[in-house]
């Protein structure tokens, strides 16, 4: 089975060395790397290509997921975001034997903070509770966020990809459309993949917390979100030392 691994970038020539050189590490190759930059002024583009990336036009998170799946030639697909590392080289080879052995179309892994310190601490108490909370929802209501989606390549087109439409929680959004064609989800135990606090670091903690328990609210009780959101959210907002994806404010006028 192919592997395509997909990154949606823009101004990430900070981050992306990091998750390049650890898929260089893993003990099985992905068939191909691609990334989807969306009209990055730094050398994102070059360190992409430097390591054997193959690059694509991009944009927003969804619409670079979306064009790099089209580009993409392998049977499975893995979403990643530029900041996630592979810390165990045998990230990729244990993941796929345990996406085969479940007979999983479509599947996360448990994350965890790249970072030390007492923030450390708080954030891996944060993401424990959050790994914990999606697995207790696993059959019933499929949790992943893009920073790692394994999807089979049919399922994502039987499912049209990502909603480009949708300005918050596309991700979790996309996981459960897919889940709903037909494809059954897990959440992989083999290794964890490690993430950037920078948002975190950038919004506040307790900010960031309250915005992602309304989301939940909103997507359980309401749908997606379609229109502006009654709060100020930037999707990959970050200057071009920290690097991004896009920015996209999403605040309504009037609303803080």
């Amino acid at each position: 089975m192919r592997l395509s691994v997909i990154i949606p970038t823009k101004n990430e020539e900070r981050w992306l060395p990091r998750l390049l050189e650890s898929l260089k590490m893993q003990t099985i190759q992905p068939y191909e790397v691609i990334v989807a930059d969306a009209n990055s002024t730094d050398r994102t583009r070059a360190v992409a290509a430097s390591f054997g990336a193959r690059v694509v036009d991009g944009g927003m998170p969804s619409v670079g997921r979306n064009r790099g799946a089209q580009a993409a030639q392998g049977e499975m697909l893995l979403f990643l975001d530029a900041d996630a590392v592979m810390r165990h080289p045998k990230f990729l080879e244990d993941n796929l034997r345990e996406l085969a052995e479940r007979h999983l179309l479509l599947a996360t892994c448990y994350l965890e903070p790249d970072n030390q310190g007492f923030l450390g601490l708080i954030d891996r108490t944060l993401y424990a509770f959050y790994n914990q909370y999606a697995v207790s929802l696993e059959r019933r209501w499929p949790h992943a966020v893009g920073s790692c989606i394994f999807v089979d390549r049919i399922m994502h087109e039987r499912a049209k990809g990502f909603d480009e439409g949708l300005v918050f929680a596309e991700d979790m959004e996309y996981v459960r459309r897919v889940a709903d064609v037909g494809c059954r989800f897990g959440i992989l135990r083999a290794h964890p993949l490690f993430i950037s606090m920078r948002r975190l670091d950038k919004e506040g903690r307790a900010r960031l917390i309250v915005k992602y328990v309304y989301a939940e609210w909103h997507l359980f009780t309401q749908g997606p979100f379609r229109e502006a959101l009654p709060f100020s959210y930037e999707m990959g907002s970050y200057s071009e030392k920290e690097g991004c994806v896009d920015s996209l404010d999403a605040r309504p006028p009037g609303k803080v």
